[in-house]
């Protein structure tokens, strides 16, 4: 049983690591094409990519999706969280967007308890005021470098929460392939949309031109390295399970830190940091605060 949830805990490792890889591709992309071109041809390349996959391994019945609105706010919810991250790291540094979106946990229980109708414990309110104040010091700086661009990692972050609330809507109604394509299938079309509709903005970042075949190439490779990402985490969840596994998304800060000083030179300044380790400490509490219970024998809570 150690050996497996060892194995679980390298898969999500792995996988975390992959998803930071794919952030560092897209932000070599700055200023090459609009960051929500590149964010609707990732999941338009994805979504063509799974379809054959899925089609492969489990036919065509399971293209008649289950519960196609909910699937719709799914695909929504992560096409807003990829273009506010996208768009982030264009603006400002890749670490400094990455600790941000590290608020999800906290704004998903917050909203599980507004939309769900699901108590919201105590910890859960002490968590968001200490992830929150924590945004607010890694945004100082940040904010007077970017603007208004320096909450659209926030974006991100809710966009995702709403994912997680879809996903407990639909969870066990397909395989983990199928649910990842259908977020794909909804994303896609609506970053596209997106893109038009942003190109007309006046914002000169987001006009649309015709674009290098190496920006469209590392499409291509963000497509498949978050595809691979997001299979070695659900082994990791597999084999270990989703409380066990959860602290490893924090590699992604680790990566997303040495990638931006190596490639770009991004020197966090001691603000950041502190910002940065007052969300993780807000996560690890509020992931301690669900998963003590259950070791205790006592039925675990859930946010």
């Amino acid at each position: 049983m150690k050996s497996l949830e060892r194995s679980g805990l390298l898969f999500a490792l792995a996988g975390f690591a992959m998803l930071s890889f794919g952030d560092v591709v897209v932000k070599t992309m700055v200023g090459q094409w609009s960051p929500v071109a590149i964010a609707a041809a990732r999941y338009v390349i994805g979504a063509i990519g799974l379809a054959g996959l899925l089609h492969a391994r489990e036919g065509t019945a399971v293209f008649r999706m289950p519960h196609p609105r909910v699937q719709l706010v799914r695909g929504a919810a992560v096409g807003m969280a990829t273009l506010g991250f996208f768009s982030a790291i264009f603006f400002m540094p890749l670490a400094a967007a990455t600790a941000v979106t590290f608020t999800s946990p906290m704004i998903t229980a917050l909203l599980a308890a507004l939309l769900l109708g699901e108590p919201a414990r105590r910890q859960t309110w002490v968590a968001s005021a200490i992830a929150f104040t924590g945004v607010l010091i890694v945004l100082r700086p940040n904010f007077m470098a970017a603007g208004w661009a320096a909450l659209l990692p926030l974006l991100s972050a809710l966009g995702m929460s709403l994912l997680m609330i879809g996903n407990r809507f639909v969870a066990g109604k397909g395989s983990a392939l199928a649910m990842q394509f259908y977020v794909g299938a909804f994303a896609a079309p609506l970053l596209l949309v997106a893109a038009a509709a942003f190109h007309f903005s006046g914002i000169e970042q987001y006009v649309l031109t015709w674009p290098h075949w190496s920006v469209l190439a590392r499409c291509a490779l963000v497509a498949c390295s978050a595809s691979c990402a997001h299979w070695l985490i659900y082994m990791g969840t597999v084999r270990a399970g989703a409380a066990t596994i959860a602290p490893m998304t924090y590699v992604q800060l680790l990566v997303a830190s040495l990638a931006g000083w190596l490639v770009f030179g991004d020197r966090l300044d001691a603000w950041t940091l502190l910002g940065a380790g007052i969300i993780i400490i807000a996560g690890l509490y509020l992931w301690r605060a669900g998963s003590a219970p259950a070791a205790s024998g006592k039925p675990a809570a859930h946010d």
